[in-house]
């Protein structure tokens, strides 16, 4: 992004935020909801990078001051002006590169709750007790970030693990953080059964979506198939006696979700439905993200699971993200829940390519 456009952007930005303020006097426009509502939207998510940017342009006016004064002839005064130049140049660079990250485009869903889907897929048994473990490590990791993690829904298998599992995740940025998780997870490993000893492939799938409300899709009554059935497994006496678990079938798209955590048919319902909106939300942006044909690394929320985008191999302790070609040798601790340096890496990675777009953009 060339050093001044991106200026000239921010200034623009600034002067905005004036308008925007001038606006907000108006009796006209705080009559009107609608406007007032938008108004203060636009200021509210202009805010953050404008007072960066003055605060940029008031350090440059340091500088230049302490550029003067480092020509003084008082030693001690010529010596502090240096010192300040060192110091203000720094910061400047470091405010500016926090600038063009703010400025890149948001995505909408990042401050979402999410609902997650973990399939085992290639491998058997083995492929279950993955899947399994990946549910353990993002539990743990949840579990460090102060989130909340409540499964909707699961089949679990008599060799370990499950051949699907499905959750929601609640709490600050969760989507954020999780979004990059879609996709086919590769384990090589001695499995448990294995006598010979031979090291085994196996893959599981993880599909993470952001929660959605009725505003951002609409379902209709007549597209959907309600079956109920008893509850399976641990919850009481409630179980096997009541047809408390639902399933819904999305009639257009195929679309299959199940629920038996609770008690009442209602609450399960309610569980389902918002894992089809989910579902549903996951699959249009799939959708408009093929058509808009894009070619970032990193295939953000989109389920691309014939993509293996991570190898967990436990022989040499080793976890590689394909897409940024990240490798470290803690597997030991990554399976435990030890996900945020991956995460940050993750994150980084998909700025630079946002900033590589924006220069792209600039350039023309």
């Amino acid at each position: 992004m060339a050093v001044d456009k991106m200026l000239d952007r921010l200034e623009a930005m600034e002067k905005r935020c004036d308008e925007i303020d001038q606006l907000l006097c108006d009796e006209k426009v705080v009559s009107n909801v609608e406007k007032l509502t938008a108004l203060n939207k636009e200021r509210a998510n202009a805010t953050e990078v404008v007072e960066a940017y003055k605060q940029y342009k008031k350090m440059l006016s340091d500088l230049e001051d302490a550029q003067i004064m480092a020509g003084d002839s008082d030693p001690e005064i010529a010596e502090f002006a240096k010192e300040s130049i060192k110091e203000l140049s720094s910061k400047s660079e470091e405010l500016y590169g926090q600038m063009k990250i703010m400025l890149l485009p948001k995505d909408p869903n990042d401050d979402k709750n999410i609902v997650c889907e973990i399939r085992g897929a290639a491998g058997g048994d083995e492929a279950n007790i993955f899947a399994g473990d990946l549910f353990r490590m993002y539990y743990h990791y949840a579990e460090e970030q102060g989130w909340k993690l409540q499964v909707l829904d699961s089949s679990p298998c008599e060799a370990g693990g499950f051949s699907q599992i499905v959750f929601s995740v609640k709490g600050k940025d969760v989507y954020s953080k999780l979004k990059f998780e879609s996709g086919a997870h590769r384990v090589q490993r001695v499995p448990t059964t294995e006598s010979a000893g031979r090291i085994h492939t196996s893959t599981a799938t993880v599909l993470v979506m952001p929660e959605v409300q009725s505003i951002d899709i609409e379902i209709r009554q007549e597209d959907l198939k309600i079956d109920t059935y008893r509850s399976q497994g641990a919850g009481g006496q409630n179980v096997n006696k009541t047809e408390s678990a639902v399933r819904i079938t999305h009639l257009p798209t195929n679309t299959v979700v199940s629920c038996q955590i609770e008690r009442s048919q209602i609450q399960n319902r309610e569980i389902a439905m918002q894992m089809l909106k989910a579902k549903l939300y996951a699959l249009k942006q799939a959708e408009q993200d093929e058509k808009i044909g894009n070619e970032r690394r990193l295939k953000v929320g989109t389920g691309e699971r014939s993509e293996k985008i991570r190898t967990y191999n436990y022989p040499q302790n080793r976890v590689t993200d394909h897409r940024i070609g990240y490798t470290v040798q803690k597997l030991d601790r990554i399976i435990e829940g030890d996900l945020e340096d991956l995460v940050i890496a993750l994150i980084n990675a998909d700025q630079q390519d946002k900033m590589e777009q924006e220069a792209k953009k600039y350039d023309e």
